[in-house]
């Protein structure tokens, strides 16, 4: 299975109006106001195929003032219909590299020639707005997240197998042979570590739609409306 992560969406910009640089410290999340404390990010994870993107963009549908995902930076050329600043942050390696000796992202990774990171800038700005920030990112940019300052909320999206995974990928007819097998291999790993004990708040089988999407709101919703009802009458 490729390495190429869509949920991490790690893009990096030298426009002048992507995610400024800044140190990462334990410092960076302590100083946001109450209220930004009060929403927890949510992390969604899970294989290349696995529905990731189709329930984000339906809780986005559904609640548009309420979550907002944060935008990463990648060094990969845009895809037909992307946008610099909407999907991604799109940059070069080096503008990408600087940034990361700065400690500017609270995870990054490298998927074939691509890089992708997360900064801790885009989660911010995100907070600022009172939204809860949503990351779409694969197994190690979870793993480095854990790491982080960053009290966040974890849920897995599971394919019901490897199989039904493979005609799924191979249904889109967006890869190529060598990228299916590829991802096909990392969603193995992503699965297995999925196991592992703490890692998720929440694991969901994808195996039918509405049932994982029933599933996927009533985690990430819950949360979000307390926030928003605790923050009323709260000074910004």
């Amino acid at each position: 299975m490729n390495h190429v992560r869509r949920s991490l969406k790690c893009c990096f910009s030298i426009s002048s109006t992507s995610p400024s640089t800044f140190k990462f410290t334990s410092r960076s999340f302590a100083n946001m106001a109450p209220i930004e404390e009060k929403i927890r990010p949510i992390v969604i994870s899970g294989p290349s195929g696995s529905g990731k993107s189709t329930l984000w963009k339906r809780l986005q549908k559904e609640y548009p003032d309420r979550f907002a995902l944060s935008v990463s930076h990648t060094t990969r050329q845009p895809r037909e219909g992307e946008e610099h600043g909407r999907e991604y942050w799109f940059t070069d390696k080096e503008s990408f590299k600087k940034l990361l000796d700065e400690d500017g992202f609270i995870e990054h990774a490298q998927f074939g020639s691509n890089l992708y990171g997360t900064s801790v800038q885009a989660v911010k700005d995100v907070a600022k707005k009172g939204r809860t920030c949503v990351l779409d990112i694969e197994m190690e940019g979870v793993k480095q997240v854990k790491k982080s300052d960053l009290n966040a909320r974890y849920v897995f999206l599971q394919p019901p197998s490897v199989e039904v995974l493979e005609k799924r990928l191979r249904g889109r007819g967006t890869d190529k042979e060598e990228a299916i097998l590829e991802r096909l291999k990392q969603a193995e790993k992503e699965i297995e570590y999925s196991q592992t004990p703490g890692v998720h708040d929440k694991i969901i089988v994808n195996d039918d739609l509405e049932k994982a999407w029933e599933e996927f709101r009533n985690f990430c919703v819950p949360e979000a409306e307390e926030a928003k009802v605790e923050s009323k009458g709260v000074d910004p």
